[in-house]
């Protein structure tokens, strides 16, 4: 992504932050990597508070008996007691939460296979969060892809928000999640 489209990226976002409901985000925490397949959902946030911890809804590989999705959801779970979602694919389980030590969710890299033509295509994988006091959290899917760079940090507060690119099922090849977006609270 050049200059110029990312600073067009971030004033769309920043524009359209008043559709996110009633919290007030500072930045918005994107990586370039993310998948090309699906479209955005809808903006979910920490009705309150922070996110301190993540779960990933996954399927397991299913090789040659199937199409792999692998990454279909990730759930924030926050301070408040709440557990927020966007959009997220049809297929696989919950996995266990992972949780910050100490503190909140920070930044992310996200996990990303790269388009394989005709052969089976995943998109994102899996994910990493840093925690506000250094501590890697990753999430548990089966990992086709390589990650790409982290996200930038939340400049103050911690994540508190989160916008899902999910590809719908489609017959054959199907990739479920593909991106996402954190959004940062003070």
């Amino acid at each position: 992504m050049d200059l110029s489209t990312s600073a067009v990226v971030f004033l769309f976002l920043t524009y359209h932050l008043s559709e996110a409901g009633d919290r007030s985000y500072n930045s918005i925490l994107i990586v370039p990597n993310g998948g090309e397949w699906g479209e955005w959902g809808k903006i979910e946030s920490c009705p309150k508070g922070h996110a301190y911890g993540f779960s990933l809804k996954t399927e397991r590989k299913r090789g040659l008996t199937g199409d792999d999705t692998s990454l279909n959801g990730i759930r924030l779970h926050c301070s408040s007691g709440a557990v927020v979602q966007s959009t997220v694919g049809p297929w696989g389980e919950w996995t266990e939460v992972k949780e910050c030590p100490r503190g909140y969710l920070v930044a992310f890299t996200l996990n990303v296979e790269s388009r394989k033509g005709p052969a089976d295509d995943t998109a994102a994988n899996n994910i990493q969060f840093s925690c506000g006091d250094g501590v890697i959290l990753e999430g548990e899917s089966p990992t086709f892809g390589t990650y790409g760079q982290w996200s930038k940090r939340c400049p103050a507060g911690a994540i508190c928000g989160i916008q899902t690119k999910v590809e719908a099922p489609a017959p054959g090849d199907s990739t479920a999640l593909n991106d996402v977006r954190f959004f940062c609270c003070d």
